[in-house]
C-alpha cells in the first residue's frame, strides 16, 4: 500500500470514529445523546488508535499535517513526501466526515441546534477569544507531538536514518496505544477550551464538507475561526520538533 493510500485510509477512520462520537453525543435522539465530554475524549483516543493501527506499517501513520511538518523539520521526511502525506490526510478527512453525515443523516434532520451540527464536523472555542484559542491549539499540539518524539525510535530523529527510508515511527511493542491514550489525556486536560483540533486535516477537511453538504438547517461554517485549528497545530508541531532536536 502506498503512503498516500495509507494516510487516506487512516485519516478517514480517524475522522469517522472521532467525529462519529461527537455526533452520537450532541445530535438529537441518538443512543449516546448528552453522554458528555468524557465519552467524546475517549472516542477520540480510540479513533486515533484505530486510524494509526490501519496506516502504521505503510506510512508511519501521521494522519495529521502537524505531525508531517514536524517530521520534515526533524529532517526525517522530504518535502515531496510531505505533500503526498498531507493530500492523503485531507482527502481522508473529507471521506470520513461524509460518512459521519450519512450515518447520522436522520439525526441531523431532527436536531435544532445549528452549533451542535457544526460540532460534528469541526471545532470552535467555548469562549471566543482568538489569541487565547490560538495559544490553546499551539499548546495542545505541542503536548501531542513532543511526547510522540520522546516515544519513537531515537535514530529516526537524531540523524542515523536517511530521509524517507523508514516512514514507520517505531513506537515499540505497544504500538499506537500510548498515542491513543495521549490524545485521550489531552482531551480531558486541555480540550475544554477549543475542542482540541490539534490536527489541521481533522478540522479543515470536515469544515469544508460541512459547507458543501446539504445538511438540514445548518449554520455557516465559521470561516472566521477556521485558520486557528490549521495554523495553531502547525506552529505547535514545529515547536515540538525544534525543541526535541535541541535537547536530543
Amino acid at each position: 500500500m502506498s503512503p498516500f493510500i495509507a494516510e487516506f485510509i487512516g485519516t478517514m477512520m480517524l475522522v469517522l470514529f472521532g467525529n462519529g462520537v461527537v455526533a452520537n453525543v450532541v445530535l438529537a435522539r441518538t443512543k449516546g445523546n448528552d453522554s458528555g465530554w468524557l465519552v467524546i475524549a475517549a472516542g477520540w483516543g480510540i479513533a486515533v488508535f484505530i486510524g494509526a493501527f490501519c496506516a502504521n506499517d505503510f506510512s508511519g501513520a501521521h494522519l495529521n499535517p502537524a505531525v508531517t511538518v514536524a517530521m520534515v523539520i526533524a529532517g526525517k521526511l522530504g518535502v515531496g513526501s510531505a505533500i503526498t502525506y498531507c493530500a492523503g490526510q485531507m482527502l481522508g478527512a473529507f471521506a470520513g466526515a461524509t460518512l459521519v453525515f450519512l450515518c447520522y443523516r436522520e439525526h441531523f434532520k431532527v436536531t435544532e441546534d445549528k452549533d451542535s451540527k457544526l460540532a460534528c464536523f469541526c471545532t470552535a472555542p467555548n469562549i471566543r477569544n482568538l489569541p487565547q484559542a490560538f495559544f490553546c491549539e499551539v499548546l495542545g499540539t505541542f503536548a501531542l507531538i513532543f511526547p510522540i518524539f520522546l516515544m519513537i525510535t531515537p535514530s529516526l530523529i537524531q540523524g542515523d536514518a536517511p530521509v524517507d527510508t523508514d516512514p514507520v515511527l517505531g513506537l515499540g511493542s505497544l504500538g499506537f496505544l500510548p498515542v491513543g491514550l495521549l490524545v485521550f489525556g489531552i482531551g480531558l486536560s486541555l480540550g475544554g477550551t477549543t475542542g482540541y483540533a490539534i490536527n489541521p486535516a481533522r478540522d479543515l477537511g470536515p469544515r469544508l464538507i460541512h459547507a458543501l453538504l446539504p445538511i438540514p438547517g445548518k449554520r455557516d461554517s465559521d470561516w472566521g475561526y477556521a485558520w486557528i485549528p490549521v495554523v495553531g497545530p502547525i506552529v505547535g508541531g514545529a515547536l515540538a520538533a525544534i525543541v526535541y532536536k535541541w535537547i536530543a
